[in-house]
């Protein structure tokens, strides 16, 4: 089921609603969480019935896995601890290998020694990554004395809560459990309703108004490098960075609804963006951009490699290592290997940079209104290039494009029309949509700082200063932003018959 579909807003959101606020209204939190969390179920399996199972399997056994480690932290049991969480972490990454992997490793194989091995068909359930990691996050924590032994109603909440379980935000269960076991959820809050209104829909905008007409233009680019055409280097640019703007407002506006939506719940799920294309290096791009996957690598990959603790060496390893992984659990492809490992690449040079400058004692990006300006643009054009090949089919498709895009000389022999096959579908038109999107990414507030004041999610950034003139889009119950939201939800709902997926559910 989609968040951008006429089904999930006029039938499943409305009846979901309505019964758990009749709960509320006669104080029953247990009937409340029993409703919320089947209807999370029939949300999920609403894609395919058949992988309810597999979820409610993983959901027992790590339920089961968890609750065994916390009750062994009494006595000398450390061995035993030790055997279930390896085996608990073991179980779950064998069933996302199984699910995820398997036909890549059997291809791979397959194409180096041709050993006429059957390539198997494996559909991947959707959202596996997601909720496998939620719970061996929640497996170390109990191994080391962090989590606490809950109710299997909430624990089913915690994996399941229908906002998060497709694409996130990876959750952490201290984050998640007190809110379910906490009583003031118990009311109607007209202020998070109101909040969780604003927010879903500045979400679903961008999402269907922004993301999903800058697909056209990159599925046209892109599929056209795939199949060996010459590119000219403005074609390659516009596909590139049509590509570029697609992923951060197709799942910046996914977080964004499912924060609105949790909040409909009295619920505050985790920040997943903060305006990463203002970042001025690639730590701080990753200090905004899924940043609930950045704390799960650093907190249960980097730290437990060594993180900083064993020179400097060691610490840059640590960050390869981890970006590769990084890379490879969003897809069983080369591409997001190279992907990963760009990053990796990317974050050793500005840590190497900025060590480099506290040696000297000097400072040279970042610093002043044109040190950041370049600092911007120089993260910027490593992060497009490194979407080159999240976003291709192959290597030698995103060597294609780069090629491409590094030839500025060339026209190309690829007609617009050939390009961009969608009726009606421009050059003009896509600019236009690239201008929009880019102007949005990095001058105009984003939605959390436009709703800061009522704080509608948890753990959002304070380090980053606002200029004085972000208050003019400060949200506020006002006849101006009626009718601006109004504007955005009818323009939405224009587009609304072409619903398609977000691009992380295939992750």
């Amino acid at each position: 089921m989609l968040f951008n579909s006429w089904f999930f807003l006029i039938v499943f959101m409305p009846i979901c609603l309505a019964v758990y606020y009749a709960a509320i209204r006669t104080q029953r939190l247990q009937s409340a969480l029993r409703w919320l969390a089947l209807c999370s179920l029939v949300f999920y399996g609403w894609w395919d019935y058949r992988y309810l199972v597999l979820l409610g399997v993983s959901i027992l056994f790590n339920y089961f896995i968890g609750n065994q480690l916390v009750r062994c932290r009494e006595g000398d049991k450390l061995p035993r601890r030790k055997h279930l969480l390896l085996i608990g972490i073991l179980c779950n990454l064998l069933a996302l290998g199984y699910y995820k992997y398997t036909v890549f490793f059997v291809t791979t194989i397959e194409s180096f020694y041709g050993l006429g091995l059957k390539i198997p068909e494996i559909i991947l359930p959707i959202g596996i990554s997601f909720f496998t990691f939620t719970q061996i996050a929640y497996l170390v924590d109990a191994y080391q004395g962090k989590a606490e032994e809950y109710s299997l109603l909430n624990y089913v909440l915690f994996v399941t809560f229908f906002p998060h379980l497709i694409a996130g935000p990876i959750l952490h269960y201290r984050e998640m459990m007190p809110q379910f076991e906490n009583p003031e959820i118990m009311v109607v809050d007209w202020q998070n309703i109101g909040v969780g209104t604003v927010v879903f829909i500045l979400g679903l905008f961008k999402k269907v108004c922004i993301a999903d007409n800058l697909s056209e233009a990159a599925v046209a680019v892109f599929g056209a490098a795939a199949t060996g055409a010459r590119l000219g280097s403005w074609e390659a640019w516009i596909g590139a960075l049509s590509y570029t703007f697609q992923i951060y407002f197709d799942f910046s506006g996914y977080s964004e609804m499912a924060i609105g939506l949790a909040l409909l719940f009295n619920i505050r799920l985790p920040v997943n963006f903060f305006s990463p294309y203002r970042a001025v290096s690639i730590v701080d791009f990753w200090r905004r951009w899924h940043m609930t996957l950045s704390r799960y690598l650093r907190d249960y990959l980097y730290v437990p490699l060594g993180g900083n603790r064993h020179g400097l060496s060691r610490r840059y390893i640590n960050l390869m290592v981890t970006m590769l992984l990084g890379g490879f659990w969003h897809g069983a492809n080369w591409t997001f290997i190279v992907w990963g490992l760009l990053h990796g690449f990317y974050l050793v040079v500005n840590h190497a940079w900025q060590y480099f400058c506290q040696v000297a004692s000097i400072s040279f990006f970042g610093r002043g209104h044109i040190g950041k300006i370049a600092s911007q643009g120089i993260t910027f054009l490593a992060v497009v290039v490194a979407w080159v090949f999240f976003r291709s089919d192959d290597i030698s498709t995103a060597l294609r494009m780069l090629q491409a895009m590094g030839n500025v000389h060339t026209a190309g022999s690829v007609s617009a029309a050939s390009l961009f096959p969608v009726t009606h579908l421009s050059v003009g038109k896509t600019l236009g949509f690239l201008t929009i999107a880019a102007s949005l990414a990095f001058f105009v507030p984003n939605v959390l700082e436009i709703t800061g004041k009522y704080k509608p999610a948890l753990n959002i950034p304070q380090q980053y200063s606002c200029p004085s003139w972000y208050a003019f889009f400060a949200w506020k119950p006002s006849l101006v932003w009626a009718c601006c939201l109004a504007i955005m939800a009818a323009s939405s709902v224009i587009f609304l018959g072409r619903a398609s997926e977000f691009l992380y559910f295939q992750f």
